[in-house]
């Protein structure tokens, strides 16, 4: 317990903070119905497009993101999220944080709506992985403006990393792969111009005026 302690204390507040209300809303819907029936997704929350372009419902594309079909959805994207999250936070501050993760997964849940209009296909969507393979993104830019690699994060394993998840995504069923790609880029655009006046310290470490 003490170690778990010290790890939550040793986390950055913004992203801690997304992580425990992930984890909480998981828990509260849990004991409602089905985490992993759609149709109660979508009723509480969950991104369906017809609900966004017909219905006007565009909070849907900032509630989804927490909102996690099943126990195994949700700890796979907080495990990730815990720890990317809390290193683009520690980099560029809580804002800074903040504005790429939002701003990149609405962008991601945005090219996923644009996605199921182009192919007539409607399917239930939530989760995190959005925003978080925009945190992905983030930390790819600091990673190149730090002229390939970042504290213990070399650039080219990142890569590969990134490479792999996309490819994970395409050859899984059920992934919504537009919000991934979507919120990649656009996370990665976000840290273009926020990270304009963060400089590299003699450190190798990257702080921001």
């Amino acid at each position: 317990m003490d170690e778990i302690r010290d790890f939550l204390r040793s986390r950055s507040v913004a992203n801690l903070t997304i992580v425990i209300i992930n984890v909480a809303v998981f828990l509260i819907l849990s004991c409602f119905g089905d985490t992993e029936n759609a149709d109660f997704m979508a009723a509480h929350g969950a991104s369906y497009t017809p609900y966004i372009v017909q219905d006007g419902k565009y909070y849907l594309l900032i509630t989804s993101m927490f909102l996690h079909f099943g126990l195994s959805h949700l700890f796979n994207n907080m495990v990730v999220l815990i720890f990317m999250g809390d290193i683009l936070e520690k980099k560029l501050g809580k804002i800074r944080y903040l504005l790429i993760y939002f701003g990149g997964g609405i962008a991601g849940n945005c090219l996923s709506v644009y996605m199921d209009i182009k192919r007539a296909e409607f399917p239930v969507s939530a989760g995190a992985s959005g925003a978080i393979f925009a945190v992905m993104g983030a930390i790819l830019w600091l990673v190149i403006k730090n002229k390939g690699k970042l504290d213990d994060i070399s650039g080219r394993k990142f890569v590969l990393m990134i490479v792999l998840s996309v490819f994970q995504g395409y050859t899984s069923m059920g992934v919504d792969n537009s919000a991934h790609i979507g919120g990649l880029i656009m996370g990665f655009l976000l840290c273009m111009i926020l990270s304009i006046g963060v400089k590299q310290s003699e450190d190798d470490y990257l702080t921001y005026d």
